[in-house]
């Protein structure tokens, strides 16, 4: 035990906290000293003292409940402003975040003036965007730009949350607004890329400072050839970027040059595996071609991807009209229709998948799975004695084999299968 920690302990605080500020010279951010500095400094009744560590401590470590609970007492009759403001960081610190809204905002209506009552308007419009309410954040950070509107992330934040709620052409406008009223020069190539998204390639082009930005433009403004001559001047610098890649596959589609594009979607994939694009740009391509089993198939993958499933698998069933044999394709259908809960419909496509490959174990588990589940064990076995002729040690049919016989030799199967159909008519 130190000095200071054995004076504060025989209630000699005065000296202990003598020692204790010592002790901080060398240790600026720590928490523990800042805490028992902060404690004794309130039993001494050094209020402002506690005001400086207990601060200090939310700089160094935001989420601490006691400094909070601390400040919070401390300016209850001093400042309502910073009582409600830290009250409100506390409920949400404890994710009650309808309580943390309502201490933002008396905080907000106890501000001395505009200027003090920012810090609580950013709180309470985050929390607001975080609750899904986009128009009341939307509202909130348009009074903040009032007043802090010099803040280009006031008007970065507006334009995102407008796209959201009133569409790219108030994005659009509240960009403008920060560009011309405000001098942000560095809005020129963000807007040049909204411009782009809205289909307005001319305005792009005069904003664009990206050498990216202006081949896009310029692709979008039928001007391909300008456009790729900027990519070779400037393909060593970009060449491991993936928009180099789909700019060039771009350019080669509208040349229908489909070789040399696949070649760059094939580049893109090597740097952006995961992306929708990769499928889209494929998909273009093969509907270019004429190729519709392709074309359908990377639709499908495209929309896999974004969570479409449902549509995915719309675009899977229109490929397969193109092409009914693809091992492939069918296995994909059977189990998206699986997941979404359809196995009936999944049986279809797995007996399809085993009619065609009938050496297919996944078909043929699937197939002996779904007989047994509608009680036709004399089906199940079928499909299991096909697997133990490619496969013996399947683990599925050593489990269930013998169980499965037994009920379809007793006929306990037959009732059960023909009760599935008929249901309580059958007695």
């Amino acid at each position: 035990m130190n000095l200071a920690e054995q004076l504060e302990q025989d209630e000699k605080f005065e000296e202990a906290y003598v020692e204790y500020k010592k002790q901080l010279v060398n240790k600026q951010g720590d928490v523990e000293l800042l805490t028992k500095l902060g404690h004794i400094a309130l039993i001494l009744d050094k209020k402002d003292d506690a005001k400086i560590y207990y601060g200090k401590i939310l700089e160094i470590d935001p989420p601490n409940i006691l400094a909070h609970e601390q400040l919070i007492d401390l300016f209850i009759n001093e400042d309502k402003f910073k009582y409600y403001l830290l009250r409100g960081n506390m409920h949400a610190l404890q994710q009650q975040m309808s309580h943390a809204k309502n201490d933002f905002k008396k905080a907000i209506d106890h501000a001395k003036n505009p200027q003090e009552s920012l810090p609580a308007r950013y709180l309470y419009a985050g929390l607001c965007e975080g609750q899904g309410k986009l128009n009341e954040a939307v509202d909130e950070y348009l009074k903040i730009s009032d007043y802090d509107e010099k803040n280009p992330v006031i008007y970065l934040k507006l334009a995102e949350l407008l796209e959201k709620t009133e569409g790219i052409t108030s994005a659009i406008h509240i960009l403008e607004r920060g560009r011309k009223e405000q001098g942000f020069k560095d809005f020129e190539e963000i807007l040049a890329g909204y411009y782009i998204r809205n289909s307005q390639p001319e305005k792009a082009l005069e904003l664009a400072q990206k050498d990216l930005t202006k081949v896009r433009a310029l692709f979008d403004l039928g001007r391909n050839d300008e456009g790729y001559d900027i990519l070779m001047k400037i393909k060593d610098k970009y060449s491991k970027e993936k928009v180099f890649h789909s700019l060039l596959a771009q350019y080669y589609f509208q040349k229908d040059m489909f070789e040399e594009a696949f070649k760059e979607i094939d580049e893109y994939a090597k740097i952006e595996p995961n992306s929708p694009l990769i499928y889209q740009m494929r998909a273009l391509i093969f509907e270019k071609q004429g190729d519709s089993f392709n074309e359908h198939l990377n639709w499908g993958k495209f929309n896999i991807i974004r969570g479409e499933k449902d549509v995915a698998l719309n675009e899977y069933l229109t490929a397969h009209r193109f092409d009914d044999k693809n091992v492939d394709l069918i296995e994909t259908i059977a189990a998206l229709l699986e997941a979404e809960g359809d196995k009936t419909k999944a049986s279809e496509f797995y007996e399809r998948l085993a009619d065609i490959d009938p050496k297919n174990r996944l078909a043929l588990e699937k197939l002996a799975d779904f007989r047994e589940s509608i009680g036709d064990n004399y089906g199940a076995i079928e499909y299991m004695d096909r697997l133990k002729e490619i496969d013996p040690r399947n683990e599925f049919v050593q489990k269930n084999y013998d169980k499965i016989k037994d009920r379809a030799e007793n006929g306990m199967g037959i009732m059960q299968f023909l009760k599935s159909i008929f249901g309580k008519r059958m007695g």
